[in-house]
């Protein structure tokens, strides 16, 4: 690491600490040249490859952006929207790869979605999963009615209640 006072080309570590529940790495370092001292802030870069092979940096903006469009008209504000992306990075993070194929990005997102929404669900749903005829649509629902039948029968709210 580069000292940022005099350009010298190595720097010592003095401390590292973990920030933001994990994701960063701060490190505190010292110039053996200059002795001053600087802070690093390191963060582990997740990339996502999508069915092209492409890969791209994860992004969260684009979580909030595609499920904002699935819950467009829907009675769901931004805050959970965010804390909703929120889940699906933590969840995909918590694979530990640095890689992660956009299906699972995909998959991550539909549980707390169905459980935020059900309409919006199943706009998200239709579009990942490429529904072609009024039976994927009729199977969804029907998946989503025996799910609340179970819920019900186990004594839980039903979702849209929640």
């Amino acid at each position: 690491m580069r000292c940022p006072y005099c350009r010298h080309a190595d720097s010592r570590v003095v401390d590292s600490r973990e920030a933001d529940d994990g994701q960063l790495i701060r490190r505190r370092r010292s110039c053996p040249e200059c002795g001053k001292r600087f802070t690093t802030v390191e963060e582990a870069v997740l990339a996502v490859v999508k069915r092209s092979g492409v890969t791209e940096p994860f992004s969260r903006t684009k979580i909030i952006g595609g499920v904002r469009k699935a819950c467009q008209g829907r009675p769901v504000d931004e805050d959970s929207i965010a804390l909703l992306a929120q889940r699906v990075e933590e969840t995909v993070r918590a694979k530990g790869a640095a890689e992660i194929p956009s299906h699972d990005v995909g998959l991550a997102i539909l549980g707390p979605l169905r459980d935020l929404d059900e309409v919006a669900y199943l706009r998200f749903a239709s579009v990942y999963r490429s529904f072609d005829s009024l039976a994927d649509f009729e199977r969804e629902i029907e998946t989503l009615r025996a799910a609340a039948r179970a819920r019900e029968a186990a004594g839980a709210e039903p979702a849209s209640a929640q």
